[in-house]
């Protein structure tokens, strides 16, 4: 009896390996007819975003790169830039050859050039004007030179003693920065320093001065007039602009 069921046992494992056996057949003739490349395969990783495509602009998947034709680097056409055509020079555009700031520095170059200087002008203190608790006094450069030259802007004034001591502080600048006056040999221009007529206001006048040094605009060399005693008062003390003509 036992023999008989171990020979039905096996029995039944053959038929059922058999079974298996054309069942694998079947789904091997199924996979290679044709529609088998359109089925993905079952152990294939799968492709995410970041497979798709890399930071550089190249596909990756399955440790495979080639180039897309799109990304950061690639013109509209799916073409990348070549170095030559990334560095072309604007239609219409002619290059100079020169630094950004080469003329603004030659315009600088010629406006020094043409300044007037400490050692081509005379230097003078004209007569005071007086009103409405001001106090005015005509500061006038005279072109003693050969040759035109041009002012412009402000001058660097100060007050000092005969010692050479300073009185109060420098001037303080004035009214609108006017334009450029030109001075043919034998003009003059002139500048006017502003104070306070003493009892005008409550801050205390300074110590009389016998001197006034003076820095013509854009120079570095200075000049000296008397200052017939020039005292500032109300702690107000400015100068204005360079304007055509001598005054006083």
């Amino acid at each position: 009896m036992s023999l008989t069921f171990k020979t039905l046992g096996r029995g039944r494992r053959v038929a059922a390996g058999s079974l298996i056996a054309v069942a694998a057949l079947g789904l091997t003739a199924c996979q290679s007819g044709p529609d088998a490349t359109s089925r993905p395969s079952s152990n294939a990783a799968p492709v995410t975003s970041h497979d798709k495509q890399s930071g550089d602009g190249s596909q990756s998947a399955g440790g495979s790169s080639k180039s897309t034709g799109v990304g950061p680097q690639s013109s509209a056409n799916g073409q990348r830039p070549s170095a030559s055509s990334a560095k072309a020079t604007p239609p219409g555009s002619k290059p100079t050859g020169k630094a950004p700031g080469a003329a603004q520095s030659q315009a600088s170059a010629m406006a020094a050039s043409d300044r007037c200087t400490a050692d081509q002008m005379s230097l003078r203190l004209g007569a005071s004007d007086i009103g409405a608790g001001n106090i005015r006094y005509p500061l006038v450069f005279t072109n003693k030179g050969k040759k035109a030259c041009s002012l412009r802007g402000y001058p660097g004034v100060s007050l000092i003693k005969r010692d050479g001591s300073a009185v109060g502080k420098p001037a303080t600048r004035g009214g609108g920065s006017g334009g450029a006056v030109r001075l043919q040999p034998g003009q003059s221009a002139h500048v006017l320093l502003h104070t306070l007529n003493e009892g005008v206001s409550d801050t205390p006048c300074w110590d009389r001065s016998q001197i006034v040094f003076v820095y013509p605009p854009g120079s570095k060399e200075s000049m000296t007039t008397g200052s017939a005693g020039l005292r500032v008062c109300g702690g107000r003390f400015d100068v204005t602009a360079v304007e055509a003509g001598g005054l006083g």
